[in-house]
């Protein structure tokens, strides 16, 4: 192949490319754009009282955890949109895949006692149950959060202690989740 053949290819490859990122990230930005709009202008956003009632009640969880084999200790605090607080620890098995983590036992104990709407939920977690760092939510609680929430405004606060913590999206966390939305019929 001559020089310029090779060169040709090279810009074709890197033209495709560039339009497969292009496409993907113009979905992304407009949803990430008006997110931190909403955060700018103060919207959505829990009072910091809120916040820390939350991380105490997540950090007491910690202390309820089954953790025996990874001794990772994790505790939640599920806020649902009535105010209600489900809380919630990990509970492992020595079987490992019948494991369940904090968030989807607080989930499950608010869906089981007929709850629907949810506004936040707060993870600590840490090994021994001393939280160091950021605990996220795995792959299989962000994908039950999307089951019940609403990515653009469900927070969650992932905290080491009441004055270090962070607060971000399901959106930011899971952007692109598969949720009930993506089942519905559309119109065409």
């Amino acid at each position: 192949m001559k020089y310029e053949q090779q060169i040709f290819f090279i810009l074709i490859d890197y033209v495709i490319i560039e339009q497969i990122i292009e496409s993907v990230f113009s979905l992304y930005i407009p949803v990430r754009k008006w997110h931190k709009e909403k955060r700018l202008k103060g919207e959505g956003l829990m009072k910091r009282e809120e916040i820390q009632r939350l991380i105490r009640i997540a950090e007491e969880q910690m202390s309820h955890a089954y953790a025996p084999y990874s001794h990772f200790q994790v505790g939640a605090a599920l806020l649902t949109a009535g105010g209600k607080v489900y809380a919630g620890c990990n509970i492992e098995n020595a079987a490992y895949t019948p494991s369940n983590c904090a968030e989807r036992t607080a989930f499950f104990k608010a869906v089981s006692e007929g709850e629907r709407k949810f506004s936040a939920i707060c993870i600590v977690g840490g090994m021994n149950g001393i939280a160091v760092e950021y605990t996220a939510p795995c792959g299989v609680c962000r994908q039950v959060m999307m089951e019940f929430c609403q990515p653009e405004t469900f927070q969650i606060i992932l905290a080491v202690d009441e004055e270090n913590y962070k607060v971000c999206s399901l959106r930011e966390l899971f952007p692109f989740g598969f949720g009930p939305d993506n089942l519905q019929e559309r119109d065409e």
